[in-house]
């Protein structure tokens, strides 16, 4: 049982919701983040019986909000251990001459920006003690565009491309840096890209087994658990019923 600390962006639902389910278990001290307070006291009352949490309600946009919530930390809970930047969201799915630029705008603040920001507090402290493993949540679409994808894929491509960065940078200093990229996952995922339609949104994932958020939990709680010397640097994760972002073996 671990008691290492683990910040978890992007907790209140989804992969993130699942990944500390299942890292509470294993022992893990986790610092939970999300928009949704009421979600996050709902975890917390659920895990904290379990092991020790601490839960931050900000827009991970809003850089001014992430810092006064990271300061609000107790000194200790600081010494982050690992961190999984999971938040991350898709907003439409227009031709780039239609698309809406308050969603190109949305998806790298969130993305992008929102990443960096939360890494740039955290790995300060990483580098001071010389330890630490940072874990980004990507997408089959930062490996490949897809029609109509055009600046989702575009943010989840720059998330591949910091990801591989981080890796240079921290290399030194024993960090380990990870990126997991899921194709089709079952979570409030396209809800939100369809802006709440809830038909369109079920259609994607009928017709096949997709993947379950807890698939991605399971592999980042085996790659956080490697070795010192083994790092896991890249995963493209799909399910058998998908081969690439646009073949998908539905039975309809």
């Amino acid at each position: 049982m671990s008691q290492e600390i683990v910040f978890i962006s992007g907790a209140t639902s989804g992969i993130g919701k699942a990944t500390a389910e299942l890292l509470a278990k294993n022992g893990y001290k986790l610092i939970l983040t999300g928009r949704r307070k009421e979600r996050l006291v709902e975890l917390e009352n659920k895990l904290g019986a379990i092991t020790e949490i601490k839960t931050l309600s900000f827009d991970i946009t809003n850089n001014d909000e992430l810092q006064k919530a990271f300061d609000s930390l107790p000194a200790e809970w600081k010494s982050i251990d690992i961190l999984v930047n999971n938040a991350g969201n898709a907003h439409g799915l227009d031709p780039i001459q239609d698309g809406s630029i308050a969603d190109w705008d949305a998806m790298i603040d969130i993305n992008v920006k929102g990443l960096l920001h939360l890494s740039k507090l955290v790995m300060p402290g990483m580098v001071s003690r010389r330890k630490g493993h940072i874990v980004n949540i990507g997408s089959i679409a930062g490996k490949e565009v897809y029609p109509n994808g055009n600046v989702y894929c575009a943010s989840k491509h720059a998330v591949d491309a910091i990801t591989q960065g981080m890796r240079l940078d921290m290399n030194k200093y024993g960090i380990k840096v990870t990126g997991i990229n899921p194709g089709l996952v079952e979570t409030e995922f396209s809800e939100v890209r369809f802006k709440g339609n809830k038909e369109r949104a079920e259609s994607v994932y009928k017709g096949y087994s997709p993947l379950l958020p807890h698939d991605i939990a399971e592999l980042i709680h085996f790659v956080i658990t490697r070795p010192k010397h083994v790092n896991v640097a890249d995963l493209l994760v799909l399910p058998t019923d998908q081969a690439s972002s646009t073949v998908v073996n539905k039975n309809l």
